[in-house]
């Protein structure tokens, strides 16, 4: 039997599975996971702005309607007009570019929108193979490079290999910065006494969670796990890999994307002090055992808002407010890397989800991201990486 053959035949027993278990239970006991959705009915089109970045992974847009873009592998770009340009950093610390780590994403500091020498942050994997850790540095972008770039935070807790670092940057309205960290990769790799996954219910490592921290990588005050004994740096617990962080400017709410392991991504409204349940809860099968990870509810535990089975394998996240299509305002996009499409979920005014459809691009999707122009905007995942505009037709 192939591997495809097994990976389909599994994915169907474990879909069906979940329907005999949904049968079981009381309606209201836990989420119905969803297929792909189906093709967007709004009339669009995608647009290449520009290409020629190696695996770009995040996009941030500076005052002056240029935008910076990193790489993956390790390098930053501008783009000016319809092409891009690298951009020195001066004191980034040396980049682990293994496996799934790399220049991760990158955030303007809000208070320099408009300012000729903005403050840029950055997650990024440093270390070795045999120890590394997603790491958050800042710097100072001149107009042609970051300087006096420094490390501002790093994970706590060491582990190995090149799995899951997360890792995505959202502000805060009172000037605070969440960030995702992962949680650390799949069995059989371990970190400390307990498989790496296990450390999303470990209230004494960053692993797996969601962190608030201040502009200069301190613990922000306030963080609702530092009465429990937590590290304080802890905003959210419990996640697998959350690559997605977007934020609704009107109601305050806090929107992730993260990966399931074999089926099972999610999409989560994030609350303060929050357990969103990893591998206590979940919606995906061990890669080597097939079995299911946890259960689909846990009392005490967050359900997700959305679980995609099988796994779009969600990236960048933008809640969208712009007037280029206002058909879709409201609504979020979720990138997908496996499925190769953005994903539009509809929500009314108290976030309940009232739709899905989605935008077939036929690349892998690394990010999406609302631009200051009101379009929606794209990064693929190739070695030649565009920048795609999403246009009405």
């Amino acid at each position: 039997m192939s591997r495809t053959t097994h990976l389909s035949r599994s994915l169907r027993a474990t879909a069906i599975a979940a329907a005999l278990l949904s049968l079981a239970l009381p309606a209201h006991a836990e989420l119905a996971a969803s297929g792909e959705p189906p093709a967007a009915k709004q009339a669009w089109k995608a647009v290449t702005v520009a290409e020629g970045v190696r695996q770009p992974w995040g996009i941030a847009w500076l005052g002056d309607g240029r935008a910076l873009v990193t790489s993956k592998q390790g390098s930053l770009h501008i783009l000016n007009g319809q092409q891009f340009e690298a951009v020195p950093l001066v004191g980034m610390p040396a980049v682990f570019a293994g496996g799934q780590g790399g220049l991760l994403d990158i955030v303007i500091h809000p208070q320099d929108a408009d300012k000729a020498n903005p403050r840029v942050y950055m997650t990024v994997s440093t270390g070795t193979n045999e120890a590394n850790r997603t790491t958050l540095v800042q710097g100072v972008f001149d107009g042609k490079q970051v300087t006096g770039i420094k490390t501002l935070f790093k994970v706590g807790t060491d582990k190995s290999g090149g799995q899951h670092f997360g890792s995505r940057l959202l502000w805060l309205p009172d000037g605070t910065l969440l960030m995702s960290v992962a949680d650390g990769g799949n069995p059989p790799l371990r970190i400390g006494d307990r498989l790496a996954r296990e450390q999303a219910q470990n209230l004494a490592t960053h692993l797996g969670s969601i962190l608030r921290l201040t502009d200069e990588g301190k613990p922000a005050p306030g963080n609702p796990l530092a009465a429990k004994g937590a590290v304080p740096e802890l905003w959210s617990i419990g996640h697998r890999n959350v690559q997605g962080l977007a934020r609704d400017p009107v109601s305050g709410r806090v929107w992730a994307t993260e990966h399931g392991p074999r089926g099972g991504d999610e999409l989560n409204l994030i609350v303060a002090g929050g357990n969103y349940g990893w591998p206590l809860q979940g919606y995906g099968a061990d890669y080597q055992t097939h079995e299911p990870v946890g259960k689909h509810e846990v009392a005490g535990m967050i359900n997700p808002t959305v679980a995609w089975v099988p796994s779009p394998g969600p990236s960048g996240l933008a809640f969208y407010t712009g007037d280029k299509i206002p058909a879709w305002r409201g609504s979020v996009f979720s990138g997908g890397l496996a499925s190769k499409d953005i994903r539009r979920v509809a929500l009314d005014a108290k976030g309940n989800v009232i739709g899905q459809d989605r935008l077939a691009i036929g690349a892998r999707v690394r990010d999406v991201r609302q631009g200051p122009d009101g379009y929606l905007y794209a990064l693929t995942d190739e070695e030649n990486g565009r920048l795609l505009r999403i246009v009405a037709q």
